[in-house]
């Protein structure tokens, strides 16, 4: 082993070795103990990694600054991806939204745009996220419930009307269709009269994280994987500033993975995806400076905060160590954050506000390159536009008004960030030795080792929650008497009756011939070997909806089937 190898056991000092600490512990603090003892036995985070008592430089005496730290800008990006990060640009401010119809979300986003938010983030409805049109039998109630319709380039075009896409970055929260929803953006782009090298922003085409904890898959692993590549290779030639997935622990993590199960499986999925597109023949510095990565925030602040440090480490290790490259673009981890939307509470909605407000630091104060802040009453329902306001000021406060963003990596050199970097990333480490041993990250999920893996993690906490063990305010102590219910965000059913409208206008005028021929050359290129994106560009021009398209990748590959096991 090398002295730039990574191996967080290597580097983590023993915690017995400070003479002063144990004088400290048999004097002082001995004294202190016997007249209020602590709270409980052990201390320990979200991850069961122990919490000590007191922290000293003895605890990172192993910690090389050069091959563990590095300086902002420079592998291993410990310190962040930006030379200046926040001091010359502010991450980016993006409030997912999507509800309704087009109309009504178009509405919202231009509503943020003017409130300050710098970026867009579109919430797909459930029909458009599984392929299907607004229409279908399978669509019925969900019209619009969880996110936005778009089942064709109509509604693209309405969704991003009077938004400059040349300039404004827009990120799209889609896996399944995700091919399908990036030619829609690039179609009514085109119609906008923006070229595709100018287009920015960041599609989630993560679909791995689908079959681990979330479910909105469609078609087969080996053909969703091969989607996922055509992405690459196409924003690689085509997309030169669009980010061709967000690889995202995100989901994991609301499923109930601890943080250091959200780190291991996300970057298991990224090393799954990077094999892929080496299999397919792309170059590694070809498509890695463009991948992205997605994780969540929770409320334990400085757990959160050295997962982010661990995950830029790690990366940047993977990718020079394993794939051999020595492009520093290449090996920067650049992420989006949301904080914890199951932590929310339905039970006095305003303690969420300070839940986000804690999580969204700690996304900051790791080093996160764009934000989404949940708002007081998604416990509840889709957010109103004034709770997204107060969403969005939280994180305006942060920047503007509370210093955090004055300097990179404000936690730098902290006994205590640094000792949890370290153990996160041993426990990570453990988890990707268990995954390599299985013989990958299909393989294990094949066996379901990350979905236990997570189920079993979330079945602790829920025993804590209930047993009183770990506390959740306002639910399980100190409950307010007297709560009063926000008004909510309410969806008019009317929108699923225009939506469908739309959908049935579009079919009944575009030209016929040219959709029929469009869709043939799709199917056709599916059952081959061809680059998919082309021909699925050409067929939304050809206003074929989302739910065609995926009939016809039906079709050629056949759909998934869960495993379930007894």
């Amino acid at each position: 082993m090398t002295d730039d190898q990574p191996d967080a056991n290597r580097r983590r000092s023993d915690p017995s070795a400070d003479p002063g600490r144990d004088r400290w512990r048999a004097t002082t603090r001995a004294r202190a103990l016997g007249s209020a003892p602590e709270r409980r036995e052990r201390f320990e985070t979200s991850s069961g990694i122990e919490v000590g008592d007191l922290y000293t430089p003895a605890d990172i005496s192993r910690l090389d600054e050069d091959r563990d730290l590095g300086r902002p800008g420079e592998p291993p990006f410990t310190r962040g991806v930006q030379p200046t990060m926040y001091r010359s640009r502010l991450w980016t401010m993006r409030q997912y939204a999507g509800f309704a119809t087009a109309e009504e979300t178009n509405r919202r986003f231009r509503y943020l745009l003017e409130q300050g938010q710098t970026g867009l983030s579109v919430a797909f409805d459930l029909p458009t996220q599984m392929g299907y049109d607004s229409d279908a039998p399978e669509a019925e109630g969900e019209v619009g419930r969880v996110g936005v319709p778009v089942a064709s380039l109509a509604d693209m075009e309405v969704l991003v009307d009077r938004i400059p896409l040349g300039e404004v970055s827009t990120s799209m929260t889609i896996n399944a269709t995700a091919a399908t929803l990036v030619a829609l953006y690039v179609a009514a782009a085109e119609n906008q009269g923006v070229a595709r090298a100018a287009l920015s922003g960041t599609v989630q085409n993560d679909i791995l994280k689908e079959y681990i904890a979330r479910g909105t898959w469609i078609y087969p692993p080996g053909p969703s994987m091969r989607l996922v590549t055509d992405v690459f290779e196409f924003g690689a030639r085509e997309l030169p500033r669009w980010n061709t997935i967000s690889i995202s622990g995100y989901h994991m993590r609301e499923a109930g993975a601890t943080a250091a199960q959200e780190l291991a499986f996300t970057l298991a999925d990224a090393i799954a995806y990077v094999e892929a597109a080496l299999a397919r023949g792309l170059a590694i510095d070809d498509f890695a400076p463009r991948l992205s990565f997605f994780f969540a925030a929770w409320s334990e602040l400085f757990e959160e905060v050295a997962k982010f440090r661990a995950a830029r480490r790690m990366w940047a290790r993977i990718v020079r160590d394993r794939f051999g490259s020595s492009n520093a673009r290449s090996m920067a981890c650049r992420f989006h954050v949301q904080t914890a939307g199951s932590s929310l509470t339905a039970q006095s909605v305003d303690n969420n506000v300070v839940r986000t407000s804690v999580q969204a630091l700690a996304a900051i104060l790791g080093g996160a390159q764009s934000l989404h802040t949940n708002s007081r009453d998604e416990a509840l329902a889709l957010p109103t536009e004034d709770s997204v306001r107060l969403a969005l000021r939280t994180q305006q406060i942060l920047a503007f008004e509370s210093g955090v963003a004055e300097t990179p990596d404000p936690l730098g050199g902290s006994y205590f960030v640094e000792s949890l970097t370290d153990e996160l990333e041993a426990a990570a480490a453990g988890y990707l030795d268990e995954i390599e041993a299985m013989g990958g990250t299909l393989r294990a999920l094949e066996m379901g080792f990350q979905q236990r893996s997570i189920q079993e993690s979330a079945y602790r906490v829920q025993r804590a929650i209930d047993a009183g063990e770990q506390v959740v305010v306002g639910v399980n102590r100190f409950r307010d008497e007297v709560t009063t219910a926000p008004a909510i965000q309410r969806i008019d059913p009317e929108g699923e009756r225009r939506q469908i409208e739309r959908v049935r206008r579009v079919r009944a005028e575009r030209d016929g011939a040219a959709w029929e021929a469009a869709l043939r050359r799709l199917e056709d290129a599916a059952r081959g070997t061809d680059n998919l994106m082309p021909p699925l560009v050409e067929a939304v021009k050809a206003y074929a909806t989302v739910g065609e398209i995926a009939d016809r990748l039906r079709a050629a590959w056949g759909v998934h089937r869960e495993l379930i096991t007894v």
